[in-house]
């Protein structure tokens, strides 16, 4: 089992647990056109996004089982301004796997915040869950989030192409992935 004590530090971030006061940062950021644009999701009203964080606020961010997911809030240290939050899943089944995932405020792309912000989910699945591998999932387009799972020492494993019918078009899907022999030689 896996549930983080209070908040986990990087240079420039803190993830911790989501709380009631997020609404309105969390509205902020998943109710734009751009930050959905490669999700399942269309902006979200502020009904969408109440449920949103009352369901992670429910989940209470732990991993006790595959099937678990840790969501959790990441603030800039600086301004303690929350910026977005990060996922990890803990795939069901015996395949040992999980997967990262990751949105951030537009106003803070480009900085690095995604990749400082996933690294310690590696942290998590490899130190932690014991996985054998942790897989990235993006839409086709999205080359800044291929960039962030790169920095993340993932690589590419498969690119399916026109796969998913998503918001009335056919979208490729690219899998980053890295086992946990990589993350210890990395």
């Amino acid at each position: 089992m896996f549930a983080p004590s209070g908040k986990i530090e990087t240079d420039r971030l803190w993830l911790r647990v989501f709380t009631p006061a997020d609404f309105d940062e969390l509205y902020d950021i998943r109710s734009r056109p751009v930050v959905n644009r490669y999700l399942y999701t269309e902006a979200l009203s502020r009904v969408e996004v109440q449920a949103k964080l009352d369901e992670r606020i429910a989940k209470m961010s732990r991993l006790t089982a595959p099937g678990d997911s840790l969501m959790l809030a990441v603030v800039r240290k600086d301004t303690d301004a929350m910026i977005g939050d990060v996922v990890l899943n803990w795939l069901p089944g015996e395949h040992q796997q999980a997967e990262i995932g990751y949105v951030l405020h537009p106003d803070h792309y480009g900085h690095g915040f995604a990749t400082e912000a996933a690294r310690p989910l590696l942290r998590i699945a490899f130190e932690e869950l014991k996985a054998h591998r942790v897989i990235g999932r993006i839409d086709g387009r999205n080359a800044a989030s291929a960039r962030v799972l790169s920095k993340l020492g993932m690589r590419q494993e498969a690119h399916f192409r026109e796969n998913e019918f998503v918001k009335g078009e056919w979208t490729d899907e690219i899998v980053f992935a890295i086992l946990a022999s990589e993350w210890r030689d990395r």
